[in-house]
């Protein structure tokens, strides 16, 4: 069982669950946003939401087998503590559980092309760990995409069946708020990508996936990062001279726990050159994802 929790990453389902429910009840409810779905529905999408990312999970974990015996073979749990046939029996049995209660949820709100983006992003975790992970940066982009529309998920299925004239204005609002966080996820995890795959580089040139530092080399991968670490701190610059400066509260949670982290992983990756290096900022970025996205709990206490 135990293998199995691991194999699922059960420390980023909660995380992602966590995520979901903030921004339903935390959020949603304390701006008064006219909404589609009752609690039961609500744990209906995130049940939903947490089989197709744990698919993708499995399905990672069966393609990275050869790699990840060389990058992390005391973590190795596919083709060790977990055969590979359960494994993908495992992966098809939640990708048809996730799809199945996409389908049930599309149907519940007269949307049945919703069931689409369940289907769409199981297909693409499967493109992803089979092909294009091997692509260098567009397996990362798409991945970082994935995760930045869970934030997206709520409004597709909650706020955008519910738009009346009357209340399009906080709709759109609420709306604007959810992409601004989808962004600040897409770079954050774009970053942390990029890191894992300075991190897993011996395995990876193994196993012939050409990711970004194989093909231009650590030090100047560390430079393409440095780069694109720019964009955050400029937007969490931006975002807090413009909208949280009133805001003592946000300002200081901003600084401390997103700002100045990224600032330091900034200086890190610069001479970052050891497996323990990345390993390090791969954590740190991972931190700084979970801070941003928990402050969807903070609005029940600053409205």
């Amino acid at each position: 069982m135990i293998a199995y929790l691991k194999l699922l990453r059960w420390p980023n389902l909660i995380f992602i669950a966590l995520s979901l429910i903030l921004i339903k009840f935390s959020f949603f409810e304390e701006f008064g946003a006219t909404i589609t779905l009752n609690a039961f529905g609500y744990a209906l999408l995130i049940l939903a939401t947490l089989c197709i990312a744990a698919s993708g999970y499995v399905i990672n974990d069966i393609y990275d087998i050869q790699a990840d015996k060389i990058n992390k073979p005391k973590k190795l749990i596919v083709g060790n503590k977990i055969s590979e046939k359960n494994a993908n029996n495992l992966f098809i049995t939640l990708n048809v559980i996730g799809v199945a209660i996409g389908f049930y949820l599309a149907n519940l709100l007269g949307k049945p092309a919703f069931v689409a983006i369940f289907i769409f992003s199981s297909a693409l975790l499967y493109l992803y760990a089979s092909y294009l992970k091997q692509i260098p940066v567009l397996g990362n982009i798409l991945i970082s995409f994935l995760v930045a529309f869970v934030v997206l998920l709520p409004a597709v299925f909650d706020l955008f069946p519910s738009i009346t004239p009357q209340n399009k204005k906080i709709q759109s609002l609420l709306f604007s708020i959810l992409l601004d966080y989808a962004v600040f996820a897409f770079l954050v995890n774009l970053l942390r990508e990029m890191v894992k795959d300075q991190e897993d580089t011996k395995g990876d040139y193994n196993a012939g996936i050409k990711t970004l530092p194989i093909v231009l080399g650590h030090s100047r991968t560390n430079k393409v990062i440095f780069a694109t670490g720019i964009l955050p701190i400029a937007a969490m610059v931006y975002y807090i001279y413009n909208y949280l400066f009133e805001n003592t509260f946000l300002v200081i949670y901003s600084l401390l726990f997103i700002l100045a982290p990224l600032l330091y992983f900034q200086v890190r990756i610069w001479e970052a050159k050891k497996k323990n290096d990345y390993t390090h900022l791969s954590l740190m970025l991972k931190i700084i994802l979970f801070f941003g996205l928990i402050s969807f709990g903070f609005y029940q206490f600053l409205l």
